[in-house]
């Protein structure tokens, strides 16, 4: 299906670029992708992915808008507080792009339905803050063959990478296992309201990068950044072959990691 006018008005940006051009805008529009996650690193994903025109975004949470949310999970108001994040964030994107289906999953992302909900999209964003849901995205990617970005927000510092199953380093070759419960930083440290707006806004670039085959993902790399010094480095992460997961005797069903 060939661009509208309004369509060629609306992504005229994108189309001047030499990557691009009307035929990659016609494949954003037909293209699809999964944000598991509606907060910090969600909120940058689902607005310029909406608004960059991919035809079909899903967007999974099982959280509703609390009033500390505000200060990084740009996509949501103030007065979507004590509503679902799933609900906010549908909002905000049909407000932006009303052309983008916009598919909410107000449930868990578990063991059970993973393998289903991420079959239905091209590529898969990681936007949990939490390492159980770290560890079981990419467990789901590697068996669905989804690629997918990772990422990673605490106090001034992110991390982002690229993974594509059975081709480059997953994050099972960089993390083997999560690390002990009482480790997780969702409550323990405070955030600097703009990383996850930073790092998702590379996720997003990822994912556009990735639909229009435009080289040079963060991919066999961790992308590190810290806020404070304004420092980005790329640590190398080769593929394990011996990997738990993507190895040659890699895992073959999921299960749950505790949270």
């Amino acid at each position: 299906m060939k661009l509208t006018q309004s369509q060629k008005e609306r992504y005229l940006r994108h189309i001047m670029l030499e990557d691009v051009g009307e035929e990659g805008q016609e494949k954003l529009l037909h293209s699809s992708v999964l944000i598991i996650g509606a907060g910090g690193l969600g909120s940058p994903n689902a607005m310029y992915l909406t608004a960059a025109g991919i035809g079909k975004i899903g967007i999974l949470d099982f959280d509703i808008v609390e009033i500390s949310n505000l200060q990084r999970q740009i996509i949501h108001t103030t007065d979507e507080i004590s509503h679902p994040k799933t609900r906010s964030a549908k909002i905000r994107m049909n407000a932006i792009n009303p052309e983008v289906e916009v598919h909410t999953y107000f449930e868990k992302f578990t063991s059970l339905n993973a393998l289903k909900i991420v079959q239905e999209y091209d590529f898969i964003i990681d936007a949990t803050d939490n390492f159980a849901g770290k560890f079981l995205i990419n467990d789901a990617c590697i068996l669905a063959n989804k690629p997918y970005s990772h990422a990673g927000v605490l106090k001034y510092r992110g991390q982002t990478m690229t993974v594509i199953p059975h081709k480059t380093a997953c994050f099972a070759c960089a993390f083997d296992t999560p690390p002990p419960v009482e480790l997780n930083p969702k409550f323990r440290a405070g955030l600097f309201g703009v990383i996850p707006g930073i790092i998702g806004c590379i996720q997003a670039a990822e994912a556009i990068k990735y639909l229009l085959n435009i080289e040079e993902l963060i991919t066999n790399n961790l992308l590190m950044m810290d806020a404070k010094t304004m420092d980005f480095r790329k640590i190398q992460v080769s593929k394990n072959p011996e990997c738990r997961v993507c190895g040659k005797d890699g895992i073959k069903k999921l299960k749950d990691y505790p949270q």
